[in-house]
Order: C-alpha cells, then sequence, then structure tokens
C-alpha cells in the first residue's frame, strides 16, 4: 500500500532535495567544527554557515546576516527570547490562538519570574483584530508575542497591523512562524517585527533539530543570554560576547543540521514562497469543496477566499466528526487507506477553546509541496467510505 502524508504542519515531508545529501555529505568528508580552528576545512564550513544565514536575512528582511541565531528549534527560540527578555513585573499580551510553544514558557515565566501577561480573545474561526490589543495594553506592557498562522485551523494574523500598533505603542514584535517561516512573505522591517523564530523542519522543508531565531540588533541589546560558554571568540574573557551571533550561541552547533537547512532554504529561494504557497492551497481549497458534500464531518473555521496577494489561511484544515470519535477515523485512514493525519489538540489547547473544539480536538489535514490531487482525491473517497453508513 502507497502511504500518502498529510501531516506537514508536524513536520515536512518529503524533504527539499539536496538535504540529505548536504547532511551525509559533511558527515562523510568533513565533520569539522567551525570556531575552533584555523584550517581551511573549518573555514570553509564556516562561510557556509555565513551563506545560511545570509539566505534567512534575505529570506525575512532582516537588516544583517548576524542577526540570524541558530539553535535547536522554535521552541527553544521562543525560550530563549522571553527569558532573555521578560524582567520581574514586565506584561507581555498574546493571542488566544497560540501554541504551547508560546504558552507554556509564558506560563512558566509568571511563576519563575512574576511577568504576567494577558489572552486577546480571537473569533470562532480564528481571526484576531488588532485593535483588540490596545484594550489589553498597560504601563507595564513590553511586548507582543504572537503566531502568525494557526496550527490547527491555517487562519492567519494580521501581523502587519500587530506590528504597526507595536511601533506606535513602543512594544516589541516577537512572532512565532511555526508555520509560516518559508511559506509567507515575512519582512521584519515592513512587518515591524523584532524577533521572529522558526523551526527549520516545516515549511522551510529541512531536517528536525535545527531552528533559529531572527533578531533585530537593537533589541538583541534587551534579550540576555541564558546560555553561555565557548563562542570561538573573544576567549580570553569570561563574561559572553554581547556580539552576534556568538551572543547565543555557545557550544557546538548543530552543524549537519545547518548545512541541511542550508540546501532547504536554497530550494526555497529558488523555487518561491508565492510558488509554494499557491500549489498548497490548491489542494487545500480543492479539499475542501470536496469536504463540504461529505455527511457526518464539520468543517472547523474554513476559509476559501485567501490567495497570495491577501493571504489569510495556510494549507491546514481541521475536520470534526460529531456521531464518531476523531481518532478512531485517523486510525482507519491510515490502516485501511494508508493517508497519515493528526488527531488530537496539536500542543494548541488555547486554540481549540477558542475555535470550539476543545477538549475532544480534531483530525487535521495539512497540505505539503509534494502533494498531488490525486492524492487529495483518495483522501476524500476514503472519508466518504469511512462515513458510509453501509461500511
Amino acid at each position: 500500500m502507497d502511504k500518502i502524508y498529510f501531516d506537514n504542519s508536524s513536520t515536512s515531508l518529503p524533504k527539499a532535495p539536496g538535504v540529505a545529501c548536504a547532511i551525509s555529505n559533511f558527515l562523510e568528508n568533513a565533520g569539522y567544527n567551525v570556531g575552533r580552528g584555523g584550517y581551511s576545512g573549518s573555514l570553509d564550513i564556516a562561510m557556509d554557515i555565513l551563506q545560511t544565514r545570509e539566505h534567512f536575512a534575505t529570506l525575512f528582511g532582516a537588516k544583517r546576516p548576524r542577526e540570524v541565531i541558530f539553535t535547536p528549534g522554535l521552541t527553544t527560540s521562543i525560550n530563549m527570547i522571553l527569558s532573555g527578555f521578560l524582567k520581574q513585573g514586565d506584561h507581555v499580551i498574546t493571542s488566544s490562538m497560540e501554541h504551547n510553544s508560546v504558552m507554556r514558557p509564558l506560563h512558566a515565566l509568571t511563576k519563575t519570574r512574576g511577568i504576567s501577561y494577558d489572552t486577546v480573545p480571537c473569533n470562532n474561526d480564528g481571526t484576531l483584530d488588532p485593535q483588540e490589543i490596545i484594550k489589553f495594553i498597560k504601563p507595564s506592557t513590553k511586548a507582543v508575542v504572537m503566531t502568525h498562522a494557526s496550527n490547527v485551523c491555517g487562519t492567519i494574523m494580521p501581523i502587519q497591523a500587530v506590528g504597526q500598533l507595536c511601533k506606535e505603542h513602543n512594544l516589541y514584535f516577537i512572532l512565532d512562524a511555526a508555520q509560516t517561516a518559508g511559506l509567507l512573505n515575512i519582512d521584519m522591517q515592513r512587518d515591524n517585527i523584532d524577533a521572529l523564530a522558526f523551526p527549520g523542519h516545516k515549511a522551510l522543508l529541512g531536517p528536525q533539530g535545527v531552528g533559529g531565531f531572527v533578531i533585530k540588533e537593537d533589541f538583541a541589546h534587551k534579550v540576555d543570554a541564558i546560555m553561555w560558554g565557548g563562542t570561538g571568540s573573544k576567549t580570553a574573557d569570561l563574561d559572553q560576547p554581547e556580539l552576534l551571533p556568538d551572543k547565543y550561541e555557545s557550544g557546538t552547533m548543530n552543524i549537519p543540521g545547518i548545512l541541511g537547512l542550508k540546501a532547504a532554504v536554497e530550494y526555497i529561494i529558488a523555487t518561491g514562497t508565492d510558488s509554494i504557497y499557491q500549489h498548497e492551497m490548491k489542494l487545500c481549497n480543492h479539499f475542501i469543496k470536496g469536504a463540504k458534500s461529505i455527511p457526518d464531518m464539520e468543517l472547523v473555521a474554513v476559509d476559501e477566499t485567501s490567495t497570495s496577494e491577501q493571504p489569510s489561511k495556510i494549507a491546514v484544515v481541521s475536520v470534526n466528526f460529531p456521531k464518531h470519535d476523531n481518532a478512531s477515523i485517523t486510525a482507519r485512514l491510515d490502516k485501511q487507506f494508508g493517508i497519515m493525519a493528526r488527531c488530537g489538540m496539536h500542543c494548541a489547547p488555547a486554540a481549540h477553546k477558542t475555535l470550539g473544539t476543545y477538549p475532544q480536538g480534531t483530525l487535521r489535514f495539512s497540505f505539503g509541496h509534494e502533494n498531488t490531487l490525486e492524492e487529495v482525491d483518495l483522501l476524500l473517497g476514503a472519508l466518504t467510505q469511512i462515513l458510509d453508513p453501509q461500511d
């Protein structure tokens, strides 16, 4: 049985062409560390990593490659930014559509550091009115931190409007780009984003275990390092270097992962984010159209108006089955039809409460760059067969 993968919001599959080759070539033929040796092999790898920073600076509209920091992933990045920035008594604003990658660090900091936060209610389709944020601004408010797009229903947040609002009220804007980095057009200057966290393994089509954040240099002066150690720079000084990216990159980095990510981001840039987005939304809208005729299946917060010029949704669809157990449907799709999708709360209970799908969660389909219309038709046929009362 051929397998069909519709769980790209969790991690992309397949990865971009060249990713596996870049990783294996480094491990088999190089393997040098960087910043720890002056020999040519180490310097060559250092140049590859610099080129990767340059690619990400271009992709996200950063002013300088040194503002690109590599970490084990987005969750690490969010923790580093929030823990390094927020101090006792600080207040933060977030949205009711957040993933636990934002909610849990904020919750932990309320207990360990005495910060506070407010959650701006979103509509039951996941959309946010930016003006609602103003109601929650206090004298102690320091930042807005929020997702760019929901991993549950795909709704895109109005980050340009939020960024402008933050600028007007002297707040920092921290963006969780888990679902959108490598897929949507993001410009940190245009959108007034002070820090952007990204995973390498989702829409960027790279390997797991590597990601990072991009931080404007003036904001970096406000964000302390929360890890200290060897950087290969200013070694005689026991104080952590303040220069970027060394301030946040202590220890040996995941060089195989970064080189795999380099191949992935080069593929993204060559292909074009707009082209990838249009393909994925074609699949998404095809599914939505077909799903409307399937009985006993509810679509959650769908939006068929999204275009590459005015994107309001990414290619993520959640469904529920009022007369059936979501987990049973998910298991049957996998066992009988080889179709892989994700069931549950998707590490985003706040979003499910907003959408009215808590506590049961949803069955989520997230379409990727290599999925086809034929595969979507097989999915629609499988769901029709499973839900057939005669089955």
